[in-house]
């Protein structure tokens, strides 16, 4: 299986046969909380950056609803201060990518733009949420799977491996503040691109 098929598989096709529940925006919010304790327990400082996910499809209203995204972005940047841009990436995947020095107002981004799918009719099409950490042992990243309902964390490291025990690591510490993915199998890699430094690059 290729790495595309993969990603499908995990968070798209198979992730819609197991889904649990719809799409649901307001999960993001735990973390709230969550970026609170990745600092003060765990030293892990956010990276005032995270993503978006969304496979695309090729029709006049899904355009309109990219565009609607990009305009409500927009719109809320003068209050919050979120940075935005919207890429695709080599697997064929969309980005919504937000960057903010404040984690509260990336957060309300990142519900908002998600939020926006869904009231399109597109929540179908988000497959995940990404949110970016680092401290002196390398990046973390927390990933919300829309089709799952659940979170789940991944510490890549060079050479594609991941750091298992810095991954068990968040999943005890932040257990019961989050809604953890139990199915260690939904725990998926999103490796970036040859030369990319996070998932979307």
């Amino acid at each position: 299986m290729g790495l595309v098929d993969e990603l499908r598989s995990v968070l798209g096709l198979r992730a819609e046969t197991d889904a649990r529940r719809d799409a649901d925006p307001e999960d993001l919010f735990g973390m709230s909380t969550a970026y609170l304790t990745m600092e003060a327990d765990l030293g892990y400082e956010s990276s005032d950056v995270g993503a978006l996910c969304f496979s695309g499809v090729d029709s006049t209203s899904f355009h309109d609803a990219v565009d609607e995204v990009e305009a409500i972005l927009e719109a809320g940047r003068e209050e919050t201060g979120t940075e935005f841009s919207v890429t695709s990436d080599d697997h064929g995947y969309h980005w919504v990518v937000l960057e903010d020095d404040d984690p509260e107002d990336l957060i309300t981004s990142m519900h908002f733009a998600a939020d926006t799918f869904i009231e399109h009719d597109y929540g179908s099409r988000l497959l995940a949420a990404v949110f970016a950490y680092e401290n002196r042992d390398g990046p973390a990243y927390w990933i919300y799977s829309f089709r799952r309902g659940r979170f789940y964390p991944f510490a890549p490291r060079s050479g594609r491996e991941r750091d298992s025990s810095v991954e068990f690591k968040l999943e005890a510490k932040l257990d019961g503040e989050l809604e953890i993915e139990r199915d260690k199998e939904y725990w998926y890699p999103l490796w970036p691109s040859e030369g990319g430094t996070h998932p979307w690059e």
